[in-house]
């Protein structure tokens, strides 16, 4: 039977209503977006675990009541690894999506092929695990700088792996071997530079390329200049190659590396044994503290394979601090959140450490090396690692 006219036309009021109800209930959420490789390179492992942190972090706003009084939405985008892909999802992030936040990337060179894009539409940024140096420098001298992060600055790493290098190095005879990649070159640089710091000149500075297997004739020659101590200076799949050939001539001084170790490629190439021998930084481990400990079985109930924790707990605290400067402004206006990040922070519990203005205007780095500690592999799983000459370490010994 035809429906009134006038019937017709209060439904079709009503379904507008409801339409524009709907619109305006949608619109109290606050979004937080998430972009980084979670399927693309050896990064992924890194990517996959902040996305969980990233997420748990948001449950547990949720939990306590949301924010601003509006429930916190996660929109998780996937760049692959790749920059293109990488912008677009920033786009669409910003543009598109309305995030207030976002979280990520995985990737140095994706952070830095669109850090222009919330730089410009004034939306903050947290990066929990690219480590380049120069992502939160590029916009430090604008008025207001978007871009924050809560990971392992490459420079700031070498600070600690040397300061522990020079104290346990009984000859104080340490060498250098690193990929000739950017990556690998730029961390010789910082490397030479730091150790310069301590009065010390490298007794020797060996590359292989990224694609190499065999570096037993590299380190045939930092073995004869009587190094004792040796920094490794590239990914996972090179560094495990370079303890296979360590091995091949019985000859396995202190070796120490950046957090890239702690890909499950390191294990799966070198052997859990031949892992076990490398000291690597971190900025905290499954077994750091009971906060990391209940954070790490939370991860694994969606990420049983997961070896790289230490991303999923930089990025659960990027978002707790992220989350806390928007509930101290009242506001999710971008440029406010950003001031309030610099200047305005109360203190925040996270799984890390209790962060205490953890940000300024000039500094926009959540971690130092102060804030660093050692690790090692252990039965398949990332652990602390501590000794005599790491409870030594004073603030005068971390040089960067």
């Amino acid at each position: 039977m035809a429906q009134h006219p006038k019937n017709r036309r209060l439904s079709a009021l009503l379904a507008t209503a409801l339409l524009t109800f709907a619109g305006s209930a949608f619109a109290q959420d606050i979004k937080f977006g998430f972009n980084a490789d979670q399927s693309g390179t050896a990064a992924a492992e890194l990517g996959m675990a902040a996305r969980y942190g990233f997420e748990l972090a948001i449950e547990d706003i949720n939990k306590a009541g949301g924010l601003l009084g509006k429930k916190v939405i996660p929109v998780v985008r996937d760049d692959t690894g790749t920059p293109p892909k990488s912008i677009q999802n920033m786009t669409e992030l910003i543009d598109s999506e309305k995030v207030a936040v976002v979280v990520g990337p995985t990737n140095s060179g994706n952070a830095l092929a669109w850090l222009h894009l919330p730089q410009q539409k004034k939306v903050p940024v947290i990066v929990p695990v690219a480590t380049a140096t120069d992502i939160t420098k590029r916009y430090q001298n604008e008025p207001q700088n978007f871009i924050f992060r809560v990971s392992m600055v490459d420079r700031e790493q070498v600070g600690l792996l040397l300061a522990y290098a020079v104290k346990s190095s009984k000859n104080k005879k340490i060498a250098f071997i690193a990929d000739s990649t950017g990556f690998g070159t730029q961390g010789v640089k910082d490397a030479t530079e730091v150790l310069a710091l301590h009065g010390l000149s490298p007794v020797a500075v060996e590359k292989f390329g990224p694609k190499d297997t065999d570096m037993t004739s590299q380190l045939a020659k930092i073995r004869d200049a009587g190094a004792d101590t040796l920094l490794i200076y590239g990914l996972a799949d090179g560094n495990a190659h370079t303890l296979r050939s360590m091995e091949k001539i019985n000859y396995m001084p202190t070796a120490i590396g950046t957090w890239g170790n702690m890909s499950s490629v390191l294990v799966n190439t070198a052997g859990k044994k031949l892992a076990e021998h490398l000291i690597f930084a971190t900025s905290t481990a499954e077994d750091s503290n009971a906060r990391s400990a209940a954070l790490a079985v939370r991860v694994r109930e969606r990420y049983p394979t997961m070896v790289t924790f230490v991303s999923a707990a930089q990025s659960y605290d990027s978002v707790m601090l992220v989350a806390a400067a928007i509930k101290q402004a009242g506001t999710t206006d971008g440029a406010k959140v950003a001031a309030m990040l610099e200047s305005g922070m109360p203190d925040v519990q996270g799984i890390i450490k209790n962060y205490k203005k953890p940000f300024s205007k000039t500094d926009h780095e959540g971690l130092g090396v102060e804030d660093f500690q050692l690790g090692k592999w252990k039965d398949g799983k990332v652990t602390n690692f501590s000794d005599a000459i790491t409870k030594s370490l004073t603030a005068a010994d971390l040089k960067r």
